[in-house]
């Protein structure tokens, strides 16, 4: 059997000290789109540059920083009014969610939009009982898409938060504009979360800053099936294969455990995890919107592109969202954000 060869895949990095470049790119950030967001330094979260109206519900999120654009990326009218970012893949302090709370809270109530990992969960079920002690109303929207960690037995953490966030906080955001209470907002958000696959695959893994060293090393001919957003390996690992067959295997296991067939609609985001060029994501989508087609799956709306990375991760997901009318109506309501504005 001839030897299976790992490529030297050391990288160089546009960093000064690892231990700043959270710091140095949110400066950056806010330099560059200064009508849109604020950034406060200690302790760090970003709000929008122009708040909310007051007595309207007040919608944040956050997490690991090395997903971006995700969240800093979605804070504007009609989305986020605050991200709260940690470190590189590190979950920000329940004070940092705390201050962000109290910020943008506009008496309406706030809902705290949680990805499903473990420093998250705490420290924002930390922050909210705080915030509750301050007389601030906190109800939580926990997103946990990933179908690669679903566990049969309901043992663990469960199924990981990922790229259906992005499709939580811009329904619960929009919801919150059009002036729902808190309890619509929150209820609009879990029934989004609960109705949202995704599934990953990584064909490199992502260099943390200052390693230039990938989180772990892949045969030339494999592929990490299953990966998660921090680095994480998958659930195992495939063969390499052509754009349409790796679409394939993302796919059918959204279709079959969303349980979704002919006649239901769907937001379809085929999302880039850090190094995959735009060329390869739209071969990726074409090929998901043709499997969904034939299945009499109709896609009413798409992303297409970086939207929640891992750092320089070589790879895809496929995130499938259930919608009907009232969603998509939210989904279509204006918004303004770094990374999306319509």
């Amino acid at each position: 059997m001839p030897e299976r060869i790992i490529a030297d895949t050391s990288r160089r990095q546009f960093v000064n000290d690892p231990d700043d470049i959270v710091e140095e790119a949110l400066e950056g950030l806010e330099a560059a789109y200064p009508r849109l967001i604020r950034w406060n330094r200690d302790p760090s979260f970003v709000t929008r540059a122009q708040p909310a109206p007051s007595g309207q519900v007040a919608v944040i999120s956050g997490g690991g920083s090395g997903h971006e654009p995700l969240h800093v990326g979605m804070v504007g009218a009609g989305m986020l009014d605050a991200a709260v970012p940690g470190a590189v893949f590190a979950s920000p302090t329940a004070g940092q969610i705390l201050a962000a709370t109290q910020a943008v809270s506009g008496g309406a109530g706030v809902v705290h939009v949680v990805k499903n990992y473990t420093g998250d969960v705490l420290n924002f079920e930390i922050a909210a009982e705080f915030a509750t002690d301050d007389g601030i109303a906190v109800r939580q929207v926990l997103v946990d898409d990933d179908v690669a960690t679903a566990s049969m037995t309901g043992d663990g953490p469960g199924r990981r938060g990922t790229a259906a966030t992005v499709v939580v906080e811009k329904i619960v955001g929009a919801a919150a504009a059009a002036g729902a209470d808190l309890e619509r907002v929150a209820a609009l958000g879990r029934r989004v979360a609960a109705t949202s696959r995704s599934m990953a695959v990584a064909l490199a893994a992502g260099a943390h800053p200052g390693s230039g060293r990938p989180s772990f090393d892949l045969p030339a001919d494999e592929v990490e099936f299953g990966v998660g957003i921090h680095g994480e390996r998958g659930i195992g690992r495939r063969g390499f294969a052509s754009a349409d067959d790796l679409a394939d295997q993302l796919v059918r296991p959204l279709v079959a455990d969303l349980a979704i067939g002919r006649g239901d609609r769907v937001i379809a985001i085929t999302n880039g995890l850090g190094a995959t060029t735009g060329l390869e994501l739209a071969v990726l989508h074409r090929r998901v919107a043709r499997i969904l087609d034939a299945a009499g799956i109709t896609i009413e709306r798409a992303l297409v592109g970086p939207y929640v990375t891992s750092l320089d991760m070589a790879g895809c997901s496929v995130t499938l969202a259930r919608v009907d009318d009232e969603l998509l109506g939210l989904w279509d309501a204006p918004v303004r954000t770094i990374a999306l504005s319509w």
